[in-house]
């Protein structure tokens, strides 16, 4: 099992509804061909560099996986022909310092991802107050 990073941009125009049944395509694919999902960040909507399909912005979301090295042609094939996504990118990480940067990567994203569900609890009880 090798370790790698995919980048997904999922078109703007979708609902939020429509952008989560996509990545739920996406993670399937992956586990479909024998990959494990070890950590994710929805990154959320940004500004493209450069217009794509005429669209400016874009949803971006980042996986970090193991999956066989044979797998990653059909993962590739399965996003090439989703029409829901704009563009993808899949990084292989194959050096031992190369694996260290993207357990840190990981780790972080945990962190992050983590940090704002343990804050959102807090948030809820601030708006009840308020609207009471």
């Amino acid at each position: 099992m090798r370790h790698y990073e995919n980048l997904v941009i999922v078109k703007p125009t979708l609902t939020e509804e429509e952008i989560k049944n996509t990545l739920t395509l996406v993670e399937e694919v992956i586990t479909s061909n024998g990959g494990e999902i070890i950590a994710r960040d929805a990154m959320g909507m940004k500004k493209l560099a450069y217009p794509i399909e005429k669209n400016m912005r874009g949803y971006f979301y980042v996986m970090y996986y193991t999956v066989a090295p044979s797998a990653i042609t059909e993962i590739e094939r399965r996003f090439r022909i989703n029409e829901e996504i704009l563009r993808f990118v899949t990084m292989k990480y194959d050096s031992k310092r190369e694996i260290a940067a993207w357990n840190g990567m990981v780790e972080k994203t945990k962190k992050t991802v983590a940090a704002p569900v343990a804050a959102t609890p807090v948030a809820a009880e601030t708006t009840e107050e308020v609207a009471s």
